[in-house]
């Protein structure tokens, strides 16, 4: 079984590509000892070049905690905590945090490695190739054909659909595991997996490739996704997320780390959000929709059908989060690694005083009706520095990460734009004003990505303008505005900043940042 998956990896990846550049790879400082350590090669090239710019991470024990030889020691260094109770669910502390880690940690990247199945076996290096994880969720594969013929007098406007491909339309050279592949096509719906599209695969009578089948071929690693809805952050960042995860579950190479490849959207629509800057930590190229291969068969060396936002039991969208555990790794690396991409950097503080963010919605519901009246007596109050912005498409995408990074309690009515959480520092606190009877989509996204998480608490100290008028029909808490109770709002702003306070990371940067200062002047 291991020479089959390192034949396979050689496959997927060729020899001839293991040298790469360090300028390249596209990873925090810190994340680089992980690179080195899967790959001793890359590490001893580092060593003996003198203009590698990461020699002092040579020789750091590293491991991202999905490795086979990972020791739980040497693994990513923010690992889950669990101190709320684990009955209902498991019956022991080791098996509560356990759990957590498979469903939203590195667990789970190591469950869909270790789920690959060969669906379709090379047996020469000209032959195709693909594996996938379990129910397709994840499937990457080598000299690939996909046959784009069908999208012909189709329109521009293919999105969320199950009938891209036909029959025959997707397919290699190799040797094919028919029924296996069948027997995982149990998620057909558009965002859940790649069954639509990998239940049309066909062994191909030539090489797609070496044979010319092929109107065009794509060289470099191509990233094929299947997006959420672009104009919603929370929904558009599922997409992010998850291409982050899969390129762990595709680390088979450390090229998988930089952004030298493609990413296709699997839509005919020309792909524009208020986000698309987030695709930059990602890739270096335009991003490509189907329109550009309408009429092609098209053949891709290496192909990534990565993990989708709406997946049974997936992450973020559906983790199913077991109660009491907090503080993913995963997530907190791809802050991280977003953060580092976009150049979004911590600034120096210049006194001590607790960086307080109101996040002000521009839409017809969810608005804070007293808003100034509060805004009011938080700039009134010692130890705050107070900002209230508004997120809309006259900032920069990478401005608003820049003000939410540098936030040490943000506060947002429920909304999209409470996903910025993900990108506050370690030690900050996220006050969701009011949850408008969704109690766990925010307060779920903050304990993965482990910060303090507050919400109102006596309905008795709001009032909400009117029944709220849902476009369905009927009344919703999400579909109105509110008034909140100004000395109940400062209190619980005060609650989020003694815990900002109280940190220990959250000291060390201020009094770092004085010293700085001071030796400055």
């Amino acid at each position: 079984m291991t020479k089959q998956i390192e034949f396979l990896c050689f496959l997927l990846f060729p020899i001839h590509t293991l040298s790469i550049n360090f300028n390249e790879l596209n990873l925090p400082p810190q994340h680089i000892p992980f690179v080195f350590n899967a790959f001793p090669e890359i590490a001893e090239t580092c060593n003996s070049e003198q203009s590698c710019p990461f020699k002092s991470s040579l020789g750091a024990k590293s491991c991202w905690g999905y490795e086979r030889d990972c020791d739980k020691k040497s693994s990513y260094h923010v690992r889950p905590v669990c101190p709320g109770d684990h009955r209902g669910w498991v019956k022991t502390k080791e098996a509560q945090y356990d759990t957590f880690y498979t469903q939203a940690d590195f667990g789970y990247v190591k469950e869909q490695i270790d789920d690959l199945m060969v669906m379709c076996e090379a047996l020469y290096p000209d032959d195709t190739s693909l594996e996938c994880s379990k129910y397709l969720r994840f499937c990457r594969g080598r000299n690939i054909m996909l046959n784009f013929t069908g999208l012909v007098g189709r329109g521009d406007n293919l999105r969320y659909k199950t009938d891209i491909l036909s029959a025959g339309q997707i397919g290699g050279y190799c040797k094919f595991y028919s029924d296996r592949l069948m027997k995982e096509a149990e998620h057909m719906s558009a965002l859940q997996s790649w069954g639509p599209e990998m239940v049309n695969f066909v062994k191909t009578p030539k090489k797609p490739i070496a044979d010319g089948m092929c109107d065009i071929v794509i060289d470099k690693p191509t990233y094929i996704m299947k997006l959420d809805a672009a104009v919603n952050m929370y929904h558009h960042f599922c997409d992010f997320f998850n291409l982050y995860a899969s390129l762990h579950v595709n680390s088979t190479h450390p090229s998988t780390f930089t952004r030298n490849n493609h990413i296709l959207v699997w839509e005919t629509f020309t792909y524009d959000s208020a986000f698309k800057d987030a695709f930059k930590a990602f890739t270096e190229n335009p991003i490509w929709d189907l329109k550009r291969f309408r009429g092609k068969v098209v053949c891709f060396k290496n192909a990534v059908f990565p993990l989708l936002p709406r997946m049974i039991f997936g992450l973020y969208y559906n983790t199913p989060l077991i109660y009491g555990c907090e503080r993913s790794g995963l997530f907190h690396a791809f802050s991280k690694h977003i953060l580092h991409s976009l150049n979004i950097k911590l600034h120096m503080r210049t006194d001590d005083r607790v960086r307080v963010t109101l996040l002000s919605r521009g839409t017809t519901y969810r608005s804070i009706l007293n808003e100034k009246e509060i805004v009011d007596a938080l700039l009134k109050e010692d130890g705050y520095y107070v900002q209230r912005v508004v997120y809309d498409r006259t900032v920069s995408f990478t401005k608003q990460l820049e003000i939410t990074h540098n936030t040490d309690v943000f506060i947002g009515m429920h909304g999209a734009g409470l996903t910025h959480l993900l990108f506050l520092p370690d030690w900050a606190a996220v006050f969701e004003v009011y949850n408008c009877e969704d109690p766990n989509c925010y307060a779920d996204l903050s304990r993965l990505r482990g910060l303090k998480y507050v919400t109102w608490e006596d309905k008795s100290k709001l009032v909400q303008q009117d029944e709220g008028h849902s476009p369905g029909g009927g009344s919703h808490a999400k579909f109105t505005n509110y008034s909140f109770d100004v000395k109940e709002f400062l209190r619980l702003v005060a609650k989020c900043a003694e815990y900002v306070r109280n940190r220990q990371d959250f000291q060390n940067f201020v009094e770092a940042s004085l010293i700085k200062m001071h030796e400055e002047l």
